[in-house]
């Protein structure tokens, strides 16, 4: 077990001593605990129900150093996104068309239809899927323009049949992408907010004079969008409350050590809490990744915060063999799991806790945040035990439908009746009797 001051990324084995509770202080992530964030999210949260629009314009010129004076100035409506994606170099806007294409076409097949029988009562009883009515989509700003984060929320929204999108977009230093903007105007967002922190989520969950309220926020951000969003549940629907990006690579060792070195940068170079993970069953494997990593890290343009990532929170980890890595990845419960391996098929069913899951050497979990066409908003820091990635269920509700004929409701009052004595509600009993037949 290394990870001395001069390694770029600590080296571990299951058959050290200690290899547990290392595992376990290395996948450690608490990322809205902390008391002053928290602090500060609830009084931005509770200002922006008090004040509306003037304490949304004055919290993005502080945090954003802007110098907005009304909120007209914020909004962002369809023409000028047509406009932006129409400045975009012809070989963006295809690569932007054929990712709305393929994200657009896998989540159709989520599609849930509505669905009624009648049983043997003659009760009908079914259950009707309808879409929400607004979603809130929140992009983040910044030095990484995630036009992706767009296309994955608005389209699938779209899909689900959400009549309005109203899109979050902080714009430190007033810089607008037209890279984001196109995405929004391909993807149908109907109008953008340059806002963004914990201002933004209140604004789109409380609603301001020009905000509209929305039914469900979504979209990744920092701690302080993290930790508002937390605080709206309940006031609106959230997809998840996200953790920094992570990958878990099972390799075999057969693969071009390079790519898989890559493979871990391409989460590294998030940002310096990201997770980058290497299981193998070969040691002069993990060797040639190791050198890999020291010879390509310096090629990164954002080679810094890979390095900090790598150093902090990645592993390469020596397994006995390719089992013992399927079980790790099921304590793991990793966001994105490539199995750089012959035949991943095989290891499939074992496999119980996992956000999405990257088959095969030529897999890489970069297809999957841009074109592939599953969604890349997944659950991170172990959640994948209990949720799943976002998806047009996530912008749909669900009524039940229940229809009783005369002849059933008495059918079912003469059962319903005891079981509510049962329970000591006499109000519901006699509800159900008085349409038992005498």
């Amino acid at each position: 077990m290394t990870n001395d001051k001069t390694s770029l990324i600590r080296r571990l084995s299951t058959v050290d001593d200690g290899f547990s509770s290392a595992l376990d202080g290395l996948l450690a992530w608490e990322g809205v605990s902390d008391a002053k964030v928290n602090e500060t999210v609830l009084k931005v949260i509770d200002d922006v129900r008090q004040r509306g629009d003037a304490a949304v314009i004055e919290y993005t010129n502080r945090f954003d150093r802007t110098h907005f004076e009304h909120m007209s100035e914020l909004r962002i409506a369809r023409p000028e996104l047509e406009a932006a994606y129409k400045r975009l170099a012809p070989k963006l806007q295809h690569a932007l068309e054929i990712s709305v294409e393929r994200v657009r076409a896998y989540h159709q097949h989520q599609k849930q239809e509505s669905w009624q029988y009648t049983d043997a009562s003659g009760t009908v009883l079914g259950q009707r899927i309808t879409p929400l009515d607004r979603v809130g989509v929140y992009v983040p700003g910044g030095l990484a323009p995630l036009a992706s984060s767009v296309v994955m929320t608005a389209v699938t929204a779209k899909v689900a049949g959400v009549p309005e999108v109203i899109m979050a977009h902080p714009t430190p230093d007033g810089e607008v992408s037209d890279f984001v903007l196109a995405a929004a105007w391909l993807s149908g967002v109907d109008q953008v907010f340059t806002m963004g922190g914990a201002q933004a989520i209140a604004a789109l969950a409380y609603g301001t004079e020009s905000v509209p309220a929305v039914d469900k926020v979504v979209g990744p951000g920092n701690i302080y969008v993290a930790t508002a969003k937390r605080h709206v549940y309940g006031q609106v629907g959230i997809d998840m409350v996200a953790g920094p990006s992570e990958i878990l690579v099972v390799c075999d060792g057969q693969t071009d050590p390079d790519w898989i070195a890559m493979d871990l940068f391409s989460q590294a170079e998030h940002d310096a809490d990201a997770q980058a993970i290497l299981l193998c069953p070969d040691a002069e494997y993990l060797d040639k990744v190791e050198a890999a990593i020291a010879r390509l890290l310096p090629t990164l343009e954002r080679e810094a915060i890979a390095r900090q990532s790598l150093a902090d929170r990645g592993a390469l980890i020596k397994v006995r063999d390719l089992q013992e890595a399927i079980e790790l990845v099921n304590r793991i419960a990793p966001e994105h799991l490539e199995l750089s391996v012959e035949k991943p098929e095989q290891y499939l069913d074992s496999i119980r806790h996992a956000g999405a899951i990257f088959m095969g050497r030529h897999t890489s979990e970069a297809l999957g945040d841009y074109v592939a066409g599953p969604n890349h908003v997944l659950p991170t820091s172990g959640t994948a035990r209990f949720s799943s990635p976002l998806g047009v269920y996530d912008f749909q509700k669900k009524s039940s439908i229940i229809y009783c004929t005369p002849d059933s409701a008495s059918e079912l009052g003469e059962s319903a009746g005891p079981l509510a004595r049962g329970e000591l509600l006499t109000a519901h009993a006699r509800s159900a009797e008085m349409r038992v037949k005498p």
